[in-house]
């Protein structure tokens, strides 16, 4: 499997504090000798990665689609997690489990932020079907910020059959829907719940509606009829935490 590139101080800071045993290779631009890129080359020592210097002309031809910073790391591809995983990481909680639910959100930058917020929200999963969502890579991981390493991304074979699942193990799911009457900030979404946002546009398909156990809608004031979904994830899911806290 082919190696990702990481870049920006941040995203390289991350992958060598939560997940080093990914890193494969670090690159810095010669003659870079700011505080910021010594954080990351004292990581790189304390974790046995050697550093290769390049140009700066070097680093962007390797990264043409960002702004490195001066710095990336070559990875391994983050592990998506699957059933089994959630199974164990259900079973080891010690608190209302905290799920967030994405049906077909495709788009890398979307589900990096998604991500991002879950981690900021305390999520203790991220669930998705594995035939219509995005998968890992370095733009997700970049976008993330370090939530792509920090939060597990399950991705399951069939999303209804999983929700199935949790609805049985007491897990209350709410979906998002902009015909329904209940208002997100009226609904209960304390205990064991899982948040499922439908992909931008088409919204939830037809059996992930049917396992839901309410519809909630977020209040539009404006011309907008809708939000983006990894606005809208935010939204729903720091209602959710003010409740539960």
């Amino acid at each position: 499997m082919q190696n990702e590139i990481l870049f920006g101080i941040h995203a390289v800071k991350t992958a060598l504090q939560r997940d080093a045993k990914r890193v494969r290779a670090l690159k810095a631009q010669k003659g870079r000798k700011d505080e910021r890129i010594q954080q990351v080359l004292e990581l790189a020592q304390q974790q046995g990665i050697r550093v290769q210097w390049l140009s700066r002309h070097e680093l962007d031809e390797l990264t043409s689609n960002g702004v490195h910073q001066g710095v990336l790391v070559e990875c391994e591809p983050i592990r998506a997690h699957n059933e089994k995983d959630l199974d164990r990481l259900l079973a080891n909680l010690d608190e209302p489990a905290f799920l967030l639910v994405l049906d077909g959100v495709t788009d890398p930058h979307n589900l990096g932020a998604c991500l991002r917020t879950a981690d900021a929200a305390g999520v203790h999963a991220v669930i998705a079907p594995k035939d219509k969502s995005a998968p890992l890579n370095a733009t997700v991981a970049k976008v993330a910020c370090g939530a792509a390493e920090a939060v597990p991304y399950v991705l399951v074979t069939n999303l209804a059959r999983t929700l199935k699942s949790l609805q049985e193990q007491g897990i209350w799911t709410t979906g998002t829907a902009g015909e329904t009457d209940l208002n997100v900030y009226d609904a209960n979404l304390t205990g064991p719940m899982a948040l499922i946002m439908g992909a931008e546009g088409k919204g939830m398909r037809r059996l992930t509606r049917e396992h839901c156990d309410q519809l909630v809608k977020i209040p539009m004031a404006g011309e907008v009829s809708s939000l983006n979904v990894s606005v809208a994830t935010g939204v729903c899911l720091f209602e959710a935490v003010r409740q539960r806290s």
